[in-house]
């Protein structure tokens, strides 16, 4: 078993992951659909900064890249190293000046590079991008990749209007497909065909309500001649013997015109499509009646990941996302039984991302573990080995907090990935989205309640430094308001006796479809949920 066989989903930055776990062309596609703040407006991007600031760490929602100090530090490692790379960024610089765009662009330069060492030389990648920078990172994937590399400038259409106080409306975003060299894997694909293309060639309806174009049953023109003889008083050369032509009159394969010509019957639900062009106009971004929503601002539809992950490998290659956000080419990866690997730098999309396999396959995670490098990293991939049906093979979490003082060390450095990281696991979904106002809720979990169609909700709380008892009478609170069955606070430290007896006095909530009654406060700390 290779060791990019299993699935791995890694907490931390994608750069540092890349060099310390990921062998060299062991990945057989990539896709990135990496941060960039597409509501920006456009000349802020290229607003020229002082390189004082410190850069701050990167958060779920917040993909505005500013040029400072680590901008700087970036740049000069990169030209350090010399290459094309490292000439194009110099180009960038003397044209764009210390700007935003320059320090999105030297953000991006190391990672596609290792991009490129990870890729098999039959492997593909795709660069998801706002057009507001899609020229300049063609060109630094031109640097990267090499100009003989690229494929196509796909269009995606993702709405259908859009309104701007200048100029036409913004419908699309770019994805820049290269590959690693001539070599690459490359499966055809074909879109539905359009309601015009369908109205005007397929025409025809035969008795069963099947519609149909018309196709030339005659040979002239034809290279290689064809067969000469008379059918239903119609003599000339035809393309198929007459054999064929009595098997498909019997089907009732042949429309026959006026003059009783006969003609092919091709019928629509018998065509492949149109073969797929550069231009994606069929596949519709998420709205918020769409079942596969997880309200993630950046969430892409399964279906356009479905169509690259289709198109560029098979079943059985594996599958790189380092951005991986809410998990749509995890999704989908793992749907059309391809391995995957996926990077993210916050726990809130790591949860996610954990919810949304359990909910849609049924599978969790069997091993927490950080290894120190890639020889550690084969003995977790080699565990998942015999799992058998690709679609089912359970999934590895690598970099989550492990014991009680990595989660101490998290808490301290960042309370809010500390609270995504803790919901995730109790298998909660995050509620507080962004930082702002807490209104005692942190997470939920929704359940069957005991009348069918009916549910009731937990609600956590988690919190990261010292606890006492206001905290519990504050859940008790949110119980009332929310009209929730049971509240659980999660915390570092052990309740007091205070903290016990006030969720005692919560009383329980009774279960009449499973017989049972459960506290309607309860209290975990994270060592008690480390230890399961």
């Amino acid at each position: 078993m290779t060791e990019s066989a299993s699935n791995l989903l890694y907490y931390g930055d994608n750069l540092d992951i890349l060099r310390r776990y990921v062998k060299d062309e062991t990945v057989d596609l990539v896709y990135l659909d990496p941060p960039f703040n597409s509501n920006t407006n456009y000349n802020v991007l290229f607003a020229e900064k002082d390189g004082s600031k410190a850069a701050s760490q990167i958060q779920a929602f917040s993909d505005t890249w500013t040029w400072n100090q680590e901008s700087e530090s970036a740049f000069a490692e990169i030209v350090t190293a010399g290459g094309r790379a490292a000439d194009c960024l110099q180009a960038f610089r003397t044209f764009l000046g210390e700007c935003d765009m320059l320090a999105y662009l030297v953000m991006m330069a190391p990672r596609l590079m290792e991009l490129r060492r990870v890729m098999r030389t039959t492997a593909s990648i795709y660069l998801h991008c706002d057009p507001a920078a899609s020229h300049y990172l063609k060109m630094l994937m031109d640097a990267v990749f090499g100009p003989e590399n690229f494929r196509n400038e796909i269009i995606w259409k993702r709405t259908s209007g859009h309104s701007d106080a200048i100029g036409y409306g913004s419908v699309h975003d770019t994805i820049l497909f290269y590959t690693r060299s001539a070599l690459a894997r490359w499966n055809d694909i074909f879109q539905p065909y359009d309601d015009g293309y369908v109205e005007q060639y397929y025409r025809y309806t035969d008795e069963n309500g099947r519609r149909f174009m018309s196709g030339d049953l005659g040979a002239a023109g034809l290279q290689g001649g064809g067969y000469d003889y008379e059918w239903k008083g119609v003599r000339r050369v035809w393309r198929v013997p007459e054999a064929t032509m009595r098997r498909l009159d019997a089907e009732c394969r042949i429309f026959y015109t006026k003059n009783g010509i006969p003609r092919m019957k091709r019928f629509l639900d018998e065509a492949k499509g149109l073969p797929a062009q550069d231009v994606w106009t069929d596949i519709q971004a998420l709205r918020s009646w769409h079942q596969e929503r997880l309200g993630y601002p950046t969430q892409k539809p399964q279906a356009l990941l479905e169509r690259i992950i289709n198109a560029s490998s098979n079943p059985g290659d594996v599958v790189l996302d380092p951005f991986c956000g809410c998990g749509t080419t995890i999704a989908a990866a793992q749907a059309l039984g391809r391995p995957w690997i996926g990077i993210d730098i916050t726990h809130l999309a790591i949860t996610l991302i954990k919810q949304r396999l359990k909910d849609s396959f049924g599978i969790e995670q069997v091993v927490r573990a950080t290894p120190s490098g890639k020889g550690e990293t084969a003995k977790i991939w080699e565990a998942a080995a015999g799992y058998g049906e690709a679609t089912k093979r359970p999934f590895h979490v690598v970099g989550e907090p492990t014991s009680d003082p990595d989660a101490a060390a998290l808490a301290a450095s960042d309370p809010y990935q500390f609270q995504w990281w803790a919901l995730g696991l109790v298998g909660a979904r995050p509620v507080e989205q962004k930082k702002g106002a807490d209104k005692g809720i942190d997470g939920r979990i929704v359940f069957q309640g005991d009348k069918l169609g009916s549910f009731e909700s937990v609600i956590l709380s988690v919190k990261a430094g010292h606890t006492n008892v206001a905290h519990i009478r504050d859940l008790k609170g949110v119980l009332e308001r929310e009209k929730a069955a049971i509240g659980i606070l999660i915390t570092m430290q052990e309740a007091t006796s205070s903290m016990k007896t006030e969720a005692v006095t919560a009383g329980f909530y009774v279960s009449a479809l499973w017989g049972k009654k459960y506290p309607k406060v309860q209290l975990f700390t994270v060592a008690e949920l480390l230890a399961g």
